[in-house]
């Protein structure tokens, strides 16, 4: 195995992460801002005021998008055990 595969793997592995846990942190994003808003508004500051309104969202999308995320990563790991004998070099 060449630096390059090393390097073409760790770069497949850094996108799945990241195209897994876009949904959730761009729900919990908007959701901050909204609640964020809402507490500027109202002139409330109680910090844990956030917390239960990402949870719940966070909750739903892992919910929603849970079956797709594990397909996604199940391709993965199946597309990687595929590749092993032809990374291994003799």
């Amino acid at each position: 195995m060449t630096d390059t595969t090393v390097v073409h793997l760790a770069g497949q592995a850094m996108l799945i992460i990241a195209e897994l846990a876009g949904p959730a942190l761009a729900v919990t994003l908007v959701v901050g801002l909204v609640v964020s808003l809402f507490q500027a508004v109202t002139s409330i500051q109680e910090s844990t005021l956030s917390f239960l309104p990402k949870l719940v969202a966070v909750a739903l999308v892992l919910l929603l998008t849970g079956q797709w995320m594990v397909g996604q990563l199940v391709g993965f790991v199946e597309q990687l055990y595929a590749s092993i004998p032809g990374l291994v070099q003799k």
